[in-house]
């Protein structure tokens, strides 16, 4: 059974700091791109930024400079570091991952950053 479980969300004031983790398991396929996404209320879910099996990385232009994105091939752990925190940066945070045919999402943790 695939499982994708994130942690690391919270209340943060703004400026502050916080590092989300995703631990993924139950994959059969190789694990290619990992990535974040996040979904503010009343709006649609966007990419916050993706990470190749060999490490390239891109991001969303609204997060360039304050989030790094790095991921553990062996254990299948995805973190997002983010700093310089925002109030607009509040939203729940998904992870996703695309092994093989397939992608998976998790459930989501809730991130609010405090103005």
């Amino acid at each position: 059974q695939v499982q994708l479980v994130e942690s690391g969300g919270g209340l943060v004031q703004a400026g502050g700091s916080l590092r989300l983790s995703c631990a993924a398991s139950g994959i059969i396929y190789r694990i290619n791109v990992m990535g974040w996404y996040r979904q503010a209320p009343g709006k649609q879910r966007e990419l916050v930024g993706v990470i190749t099996r060999g490490g390239t990385t891109n991001y969303a232009d609204s997060v360039k400079g304050r989030f790094t994105i790095s991921r553990d091939n062996a254990e299948n752990t995805l973190y997002l570091q983010m700093n310089s925190l925002k109030p607009e940066d509040t939203a729940v945070y998904y992870c996703n991952v695309v092994a093989g045919p397939y992608t998976y999402w998790g459930h989501g943790t809730q991130v609010t950053v405090s103005s």
